[in-house]
């Protein structure tokens, strides 16, 4: 029952998405102004009164999370970049957005819906935590990359690239929403009431309009299996779960945030990947049929997660 409940409402409102996508009802090419709603306005709004209402000690409590998070994006996204120079060869902005693709998974979209219909509200706390260790890290080296292949060798240094990406990346509403939140979490201020609800009349759209738009992405994807997209989905629905599993337990992280975090790990492929190479023209179909065989394949691999993780009453 627990698995029905988590994962029903998450593929519905995505294959919503894909129908809508596929029989032209919205347009699925031209996907930037659903991105940004979601991106710079109800997912900030969400993730800022989630952290806010939290008690400091339990923000104290999740500071391991991030070690794990980072550790997990970081690794998965190294061994694509080695794969990428040894054997994939595909050009530097598209492998870039295969990278992201693989090892960033799809936090904005099924994170919030999916762990707080699992482990309840206190567990979006995680998916901000999530979601801005992602931006903070595989996020900024992406974007340094697709910069470079855009202005070629000799635009300027790559430390100097890397430098306006990463600003780029964190002064974006996704990642000072949740830091302002932690600040006034950690301080003791009480989030006015006003606020609160102000905020959430926007935040209750994150998750239906996050899965309605990774439907929407998947619908205007070609399917075509090959080396790249069978090892890419391996790497995100089996080997980064497994790597999570392998941090916790070395790092002997504490329940229920150990299990949380190991479940947060097994969704599939997101679409960060695909938005950012938009911006410069890298729209690889590699990346585009690996987002949708990790995703369809999750339906299998979230059962069994969640089978092994959910709290039992």
């Amino acid at each position: 029952m627990i698995i029905a409940s988590a994962l029903a409402p998450v593929f519905f409102v995505m294959g919503l998405g894909f129908f809508a996508g596929k029989r032209g009802m919205v347009d699925n090419l031209n996907i930037k102004s659903l991105n940004v709603f979601l991106m710079m306005f109800a997912l900030p709004a969400a993730l800022f009164t989630a952290i806010a209402r939290t008690p400091r000690a339990v923000i104290i409590d999740n500071a391991s999370l991030m070690l794990v998070l980072a550790t997990c994006l970081l690794v998965i996204y190294g061994v694509m970049a080695l794969l990428q120079w040894k054997l994939f060869r595909l050009s530097q902005a598209d492998a870039a957005v295969l990278m992201l693709t693989v090892a960033f998974p799809n936090f904005a979209s099924v994170g919030i819906p999916l762990i707080v219909g699992v482990y309840g509200p206190h567990a979006a706390l995680a998916v901000a935590v999530a979601i801005a260790t992602g931006a903070c890290t595989i996020s900024p080296l992406t974007l340094t990359l697709l910069e470079l292949a855009k202005e070629g060798p000799g635009a300027g240094s790559g430390f100097a690239k890397f430098r306006v990406a990463l600003w780029k990346s964190v002064t974006k509403p996704i990642i000072i929403a949740p830091l302002l939140a932690v600040v006034l979490a950690l301080v003791g201020a009480p989030l006015p009431p006003l606020l609160d609800k102000t905020f959430s009349v926007i935040g209750v759209a994150t998750g239906g309009a996050g899965l309605f738009l990774t439907g929407l992405i998947l619908s205007a994807q070609p399917i075509r299996i090959s080396p790249p997209v069978i090892i890419g989905v391996t790497l995100k629905n089996i080997i980064q779960p497994l790597l999570a599993a392998a941090v916790v337990f070395v790092l002997r992280v504490p329940q229920p945030l150990a299990n949380e975090v190991i479940l947060m790990v097994c969704i599939p492929c997101g679409f960060f990947g695909m938005v950012f190479g938009a911006g410069y023209g890298a729209r690889p179909a590699v990346a585009g049929s690996t987002l949708v065989i990790s995703s369809l394949f999750s339906m299998f691999t979230l059962a069994v997660a969640i089978a092994l993780l959910a709290p039992h009453p």
